[in-house]
C-alpha cells in the first residue's frame, strides 16, 4: 500500500497484567499509514454471527492516543474497507465499549451485517504519532437497555 510505518506485537505484561501489545510509529509519508493488529473471528477463518450481541468490550491500556476498531465482514472485498469506531487508550487499565450501531461504514455503502463478521482489527491511523496499546481483553458485549417505569 506504499507506506513506511513499522510497529511490532508481543505478548507482555502490563501495569500487572498479561496482554497483546501492539507498538509502533504511524509514518503518513508514501500515502499515509497505520499500524494494525488484527484478528480472524474464526479459528477456520468463516464468519461469526454476533447478532446477539451489541457491540464489543476492550480492555486497553495506551499511551493516552486514539486507536480504532475495524471490523470487517465475508462481503467486504477490497482490503480498505471496514466498519470503524475509535477509542482513546489511557495510561491505566480501562474497558471501552464499542456498541456495533456506533461503528461506521469506511469505503462500502453496505450497512454492518453482524451475522458476517469475519475479522477485528486494532488499528494505530490518520495522523504520525508513536503507538503503543495493549490489549487485556476482547468480547462480545450486551447492552442492558434502560425501562423506563410507567408514570402514575
Amino acid at each position: 500500500m506504499g507506506g513506511v510505518s513499522k510497529g511490532t506485537m508481543v505478548r507482555d505484561a502490563v501495569a500487572g497484567r498479561p496482554a497483546i501489545r501492539m507498538r509502533g510509529d504511524v509514518s503518513l509519508e508514501n500515502n499515509d499509514g497505520f499500524v494494525q493488529i488484527a484478528l480472524d473471528l474464526s479459528p477456520d477463518g468463516g464468519v461469526v454471527d454476533a447478532s446477539a450481541w451489541s457491540g464489543i468490550e476492550l480492555d486497553v491500556f495506551g499511551n493516552s492516543e486514539e486507536y480504532a476498531v475495524h471490523l470487517r465482514t465475508d462481503a467486504l472485498t477490497g482490503p480498505w474497507q471496514s466498519y470503524r469506531q475509535t477509542f482513546k487508550a489511557d495510561a491505566e487499565w480501562r474497558t471501552v465499549q464499542l456498541p456495533f450501531d456506533r461503528f461506521v461504514p469506511h469505503r462500502t455503502d453496505m450497512l454492518l451485517d453482524t451475522h458476517r463478521l469475519r475479522r477485528i482489527g486494532l488499528v494505530a491511523i490518520g495522523r504520525s504519532f508513536s503507538a503503543d496499546l495493549a490489549v487485556g481483553g476482547l468480547r462480545f458485549m450486551r447492552l442492558l437497555r434502560s425501562v423506563k417505569e410507567p408514570s402514575s
